[in-house]
């Protein structure tokens, strides 16, 4: 018998006084068999950066043709594409050809410094995609907040960002492997 997944339910607060964002979401994740508490947290780190009312959660983990979160406008056209993990070099190239944005957060500590070494220079040329990894010890923090039901706050100024819960707060550590050229983010 297959399992299910679990679905869990995140009432985040974002004030993100940089690009003057404020907005409370309801968000549903349904998290697959697989798929671990720290991976999930880091899809809503993912959403609460680049939150957006049309920003959605694509379909999971076990699909290789949608991202983990992505934008598209009322066209359907793919204005950002945002993947967690360490995704095959071929499907971050395919993604940079259909959205005008990618963006990967990495994690993993040395497995993801690995994989980095690895695919970066077959993504040299993709102009839209911005690679990130977030901090081991962000993960932890961000882990330590995972529940069937949660409340978080995030606030983002001056290009940093803090995480919090009634109990933890912290900033969010990211290191920068690889930044869109502003051409191709203006797309």
């Amino acid at each position: 018998m297959a399992l299910k997944a679990t679905i869990c339910k995140a009432a985040l607060r974002i004030a993100n006084v940089d690009s003057n964002y404020y907005q409370d979401h309801a968000l549903t994740l349904a998290r697959h068999p697989s798929e671990t508490d720290e991976r999930m947290m880091l899809r809503i780190l993912a959403f609460a950066l680049h939150a957006d009312e049309s920003l959605q959660f694509g379909r999971g983990i076990s699909t290789d043709d949608e991202p983990d979160l992505w934008q598209k406008d009322l066209t359907g056209v793919i204005e950002i594409w945002i993947d967690v993990g360490q995704p095959d070099e071929k499907l971050i190239r395919k993604a940079c050809g259909r959205s005008r944005q990618v963006f990967i957060y990495s994690y993993g500590g040395y497995e993801s410094g690995k994989w980095w070494q690895r695919v970066a220079p077959k993504l040299e040329r993709c102009e839209n995609l911005t690679v990130q990894h977030v901090a081991p010890a962000t993960c932890a923090a961000l882990t330590s907040l995972a529940a069937r039901s949660m409340e978080i706050q995030c606030t983002i100024q001056d290009g940093q960002a803090w995480m919090a819960s009634d109990d933890v707060s912290f900033a969010v550590e990211l290191a920068t492997l690889k930044t869109a050229t502003s051409a191709a983010a203006r797309r």
